[in-house]
């Protein structure tokens, strides 16, 4: 039922009253309501349509309607009656629990005048709520011996109604040994209590059985009833006591579940099960049932749910003590629930500069930003840090600005980019931080010159290689970056053989790696050395320069070259002299060639390649020397011819042959006689060439042996022993001058000259060259002093036998 509208007093009779009042409340825009509890969805309120001064209908031309506050919509508007009416039942202790006034409040807005008037329902409690005690029985153990007068607590009721609706009184069954008094604390709650009338005896009745009632008041009263059963035990005469009458404790709202609060203790001087005490909560609410929790046996009380100060910032809790035998204590907790620092300081950067010149001063500002806390006192005091290792500092300006700034010279090279966090700290308990990242690039400038790894570098080409052929890649570091770190590469101007190095080699500028713009040739150029310079690309440009020695491998790409016997220019070919009389091991002649590579590749070694007469001569193997291998015999041919082969110790290795015409003979005459009995040319003109030639040789012999013989007679004539001088004229008459070596002067005579005969086949003339002393000494050794010196006969008298020239021909092995 709708509460009548605050007014002006005057007489609801008098029509023009009620005009007034009702302008006067239109005009104070606020319209008060009552109506009770529990009615159903679209109970009447009252009539706002009256109260706006406009007919119901106008409600929706006019766009009234309601604003609401509330998470739940409690009252609507029915627009066909211009009435407030409720949007579902309303319960006042779920609303408003248990505060005397239970006031809504709403907003109605007129749409046309944009006007809002407020309205305020008060919800009026009605008896609907019985009182409970929580629970069907309770025991009571009395000791037997209890005095008259001694009071039991009895459990008491509770009733969510106010007022004359709320719990009035207890009643107690009939008993001659027990009444019921009941006590009314300071806060106006009632607690029964059981009065021991009458001694007991245990032995008589050990169990006392009696119903408690509560009762509330109201139009129609409600009751709840609660059974007791009083158990008589043995002598207990000491109720537990608690240490403190009431406990305060203060706990912050964000303590976690399971937090211990306090510990309640009360004590019993009665011994074993007398003595044991139980704690238990009394008169517990379902919410704060959800929220704490009594430990039964230690009086632990946790936190069981989440605290919220916004919601509740007090809590009265009771507890009750108990021993064994039923004597019991009340206590009192009460709970201040404390506000706790929730919110974190907040960071707004300002300014920020995202990248600083390593060479910038210290003091440089880097940022500038602001911090602000929403909280208050402590809990909004906000200080800020950065870590102790990094070269910046912070500085508070005005109000609660800070300036962010270099405290030292930065090294982009030692560190390109900084990550900084700024932490923002309030000083609440336990205190919020927020942490802001600056990212701060550090720019490089050119202050570092490239640098190579190593002081010298050394290189290894072999000879013979392909141009463009990549010799080395060297590589230099910069630690500074973009231009002033691009690095390229140069060669030093110099010369070698007073060629410019340039013409030698070149380096990539880009890359570094070194070319060969030449085939190299160990036996010309074995090594370069040069000097490499890195200069990175920065203004201006800063250089380094390192050594770079570069060493051409020799390769075997030299054949042996042959030098003794030595091809003639003439076209003539050489012929060596062995006596028939040569013993085993006689030297013939020595073969003599040079390598112009190196190392192995230079080592030579002789061997046979092919002899007219196999067995007859042998080569030395390392020295080249061509020996008889037997006797020689009547039967072999005057002419030998052998092929020697030279060969080096490269990969692979190269060779060369020589062909070699041996002539067996005694002397120079028995060999142009025996040449001249080979026979008759096929042609006149080369038959008479031939006879001249030969005549030639005889005259030169003749005077050869007549010197020798002018000679010898001066020896003798000096030794005085002119039998021996007749003697000896008489028998030099057709021996050969080789027969003479054992006389000294013959013997130095044929060391220091021997005869060549050059001849040519396409002259009409012959001619007889003595060369100059020493020439066979020097490349045939001492041992071979004792034999005929070499003769050269024409191509065409050696053709008449069939036997191959003279050759020297290199040839790979």
């Amino acid at each position: 039922m709708a509460a009548p509208p605050y007014r002006p007093k005057c007489s609801r009779l008098v029509g023009i009253c009620v005009l007034l009042g009702a302008l006067w409340k239109i005009q104070a825009e606020q319209i008060r309501y009552s109506v009770p509890e529990e009615l159903e969805e679209g109970s009447y309120v009252g009539s706002i349509a009256k109260d706006l001064g406009l007919e119901p209908l106008e409600l929706s031309e006019r766009g009234v309607r309601i604003i609401s506050r509330g998470k739940t919509q409690l009252f609507a508007l029915n627009p066909r009656t211009g009435s407030l009416v409720t949007a579902g039942k309303i319960d006042r202790e779920e609303l408003c629990d248990r505060s005397p006034k239970c006031v809504v409040s709403l907003e109605i807005l007129l749409e046309d005048k944009v006007k809002i008037f407020g309205v305020e329902v008060e919800i009026i409690d009605v008896n609907d709520n019985t009182p409970n005690f929580g629970t069907e029985q309770r025991e009571i153990k009395v000791a037997e011996n209890e005095s008259p007068g001694t009071r039991f607590p009895l459990p008491e009721a509770f009733d969510p109604d106010i007022g004359v609706n709320s719990l009035q009184g207890y009643q107690l069954s009939s008993n001659v040994h027990f009444s019921l008094d009941v006590q009314s604390g300071a806060d106006g709650i009632k607690y029964p209590e059981l009065v021991l009338e009458l001694a007991l005896d245990r032995e008589e009745e050990a169990v006392h059985h009696l119903l408690l009632t509560a009762f509330d008041g109201g139009n129609l009263a409600h009751s709840g009833t609660v059974k007791i059963h009083v158990t008589l035990v043995d002598t207990n005469d000491n109720a537990p006591v608690f240490t403190q009458p009431e406990y305060h404790v203060k706990v912050p709202e964000n303590v976690p579940v399971g937090y211990r609060l306090l510990t309640v203790k009360a004590t019993d001087p009665d011994e074993g099960a007398n003595g044991e005490v139980t704690y238990s909560f009394r008169k517990v609410r379902d919410k704060m049932s959800q929220l704490f929790q009594l430990n039964s046996l230690t009086g632990d009380i946790t936190v069981l749910g989440d605290l919220d100060y916004e919601d509740s910032g007090f809590y009265d809790i009771d507890v009750e003590a108990h021993d064994r035998p039923g004597l019991r204590a009340r206590s009192k907790v009460l709970v201040t629930v404390l506000d706790v620092n929730d919110n974190a300081p907040e960071v707004t950067v300002t300014s920020l500069a995202n990248s600083v010149q390593e060479t910038s001063p210290p003091g440089t500002v880097i940022a500038l930003f602001n911090v602000h806390d929403s909280d208050s006192g402590e809990n909004g005091f906000v200080t800020c840090s950065i870590l102790d290792n990094l070269p910046f500092t912070l500085e508070k300006t005005y109000g609660n600005y800070h300036r962010l700034l270099t405290c030292r010279t930065l090294d982009r090279e030692e560190v390109s980019e900084y990550n900084i966090t700024v932490t923002a700290t309030d000083h609440g308990m336990p205190p919020l931080s927020t942490e802001t990242h600056i990212s701060l690039q550090v720019a490089d400038i050119n202050d570092n010159p490239p640098a190579f790894p190593h002081a010298s570098y050394s290189a290894y080409i072999p000879e013979n290689n392909p141009r463009g052929a990549s010799i080395l890649s060297m590589s230099a570091q910069d630690p500074d970056s973009i231009e002033n770190a691009r690095v390229t590469y140069s060669l030093a101007e110099d010369t070698l053989h007073g060629l410019s190095l340039s013409s030698f080699v070149s380096i990539n500028s880009d890359t570094g790696v070194l070319y060969a713009l030449c085939s190299f040739d160990f036996e010309q150029v074995r090594d370069l050395q040069l000097l490499v310079r890195a200069s990175d690309s920065g203004n201006p440009p800063l250089s380094s320069n390192v050594s770079l020695h570069i060493f051409i491998v020799d390769q075997n790409d030299n054949a042996p070259e042959i030098l003794y016997p030595s091809l003639p220019t003439d076209g003539s070919t050489g012929v060596e002299l062995a006596p028939r009389s040569a013993e085993p091991g006689y030297l013939v002649t020595k073969v003599v060639a040079v390598d112009r590579d190196s190392g192995q590749n230079a080592w030579l070694s002789y061997r046979l390649l092919k002899a007219s007469e196999p067995g007859l001569f042998a080569v030395g193997l390392p020295t080249g020397e061509v020996r008889t291998a037997r006797a020689l015999l009547d039967r072999d041919a005057l002419k030998q011819s052998l092929v020697v082969a030279v060969q080096d110790h490269g990969q692979p290795p190269l060779s060369a042959t020589v062909t070699l015409t041996v002539a067996v003979a005694d002397s120079i005459p028995d060999v142009l006689a025996d040449l001249g009995s080979i026979g008759t040319p096929a042609d006149p003109d080369d038959a008479d060439l031939t006879l001249y030639l030969v005549v030639a040789v005889a005259a030169v012999s003749c005077v050869f042996l007549a010197f020798v013989i002018v000679l010898l007679a001066l020896r003798l004539r000096r030794w005085h022993a002119s039998r021996v001088l007749q003697a000896s004229g008489d028998g030099l008459v057709g021996v050969p001058a080789s027969h003479f070596l054992g006389v000294d002067g013959v013997r130095a005579f044929l060391q220091t000259y021997s005869h060549e005969v050059s001849l040519t086949a396409d002259s009409l003339k012959s001619h007889v060259i003595f060369p100059q002393p020493n020439y066979a000494d020097t490349l045939i050794s001492q041992e071979s002093c004792g034999k005929s010196e070499p003769l050269l006969v024409t191509q065409d008298l050696l053709e008449t036998k069939g036997d191959p020239s003279l050759q020297q021909v290199p040839n790979p092995a």
